[in-house]
């Protein structure tokens, strides 16, 4: 049974729509990514997953159950996580003290310390300048802090939201290579979203294509990739 599924998700803004009628799943073990323009309702989906903003019609369900009436903090006691779009650090806090604002959720101090040595392992630029204030550090290495913050609660659904968005392409394969790791070595379930059409496609197992708030389109990464619309619209073929 899928992992996370929606239902005819809606979104809205006021008067605005943002996400219609999104209907997907993540199944476990399983990399799956959002494809789209920007504003084409790809962040507000994550954004309505994570509980962050309410739905206006739909269903989202976290291991066959509904989800909808749980707050945040609560969906992150069940096992999903969000890495931003933006990163949203505590600049003027340390790298280490961001990481550990990510699990505030886990009580075991045990496991604490093998999330941080596991994102450590990810990404040793991290552990290099965990005593550095966030904010001095590159945009690539703040991603890395931001995606580490979210493993910090031990999550079984990852989200990660634009997470090479403006940062340099050596980080981002890095980064890449992470994403893989976790997914292959941990099975842990990964919802990406990122505008990078072709990274996104190579990474996922299955791939949505949002216009408009609408899904248009759906099939295994490999499949949109040779898709002719989707190298027209996204691929720049």
């Amino acid at each position: 049974m899928p992992t996370l599924e929606t239902q005819s998700l809606v979104v809205r803004y006021g008067q605005i729509e943002a996400v219609r009628d999104a209907t997907f799943r993540v199944e476990n073990g399983e990399i799956v990514a959002l494809i789209g323009s920007n504003g084409a309702g790809k962040s507000s989906t994550l954004k309505a997953v994570m509980g962050i903003i309410p739905t206006a019609n739909g269903k989202i369900y976290w291991d066959d159950e509904p989800i909808q009436a749980l707050g945040a903090a609560r969906r992150v006691v069940h096992g999903i996580a969000l890495s931003p779009e933006g990163r949203r650090l505590f600049p003027y806090m340390s790298v280490l003290e961001n990481l550990l604002v990510g699990a505030h959720t886990v009580r075991s101090r045990i496991k604490i310390r093998t999330t941080l040595e596991l994102v450590y392992a990810l990404f040793p630029r991290v552990a290099e300048r965990r005593r550095q204030q966030a904010g001095s550090l590159s945009g690539g290495e703040q991603q890395m802090v931001a995606i580490g913050r979210a493993l910090m609660a031990q999550p079984k659904l990852l989200m990660l939201d634009e997470p090479s968005l403006g940062i340099a392409p050596k980080i981002v394969a890095e980064i890449a290579d992470a994403i893989e790791r976790l997914n292959q070595e941990m099975r842990l379930s990964v919802l990406l979203v990122e505008q990078n059409a072709r990274l996104a496609l190579k990474l996922s197992r299955r791939a949505y294509v949002f216009e408009q708030g609408s899904i248009t389109r759906t099939g295994t990464g490999a499949e949109l990739l040779a898709d002719p619309m989707v190298q027209k619209a996204y691929l720049g073929l």
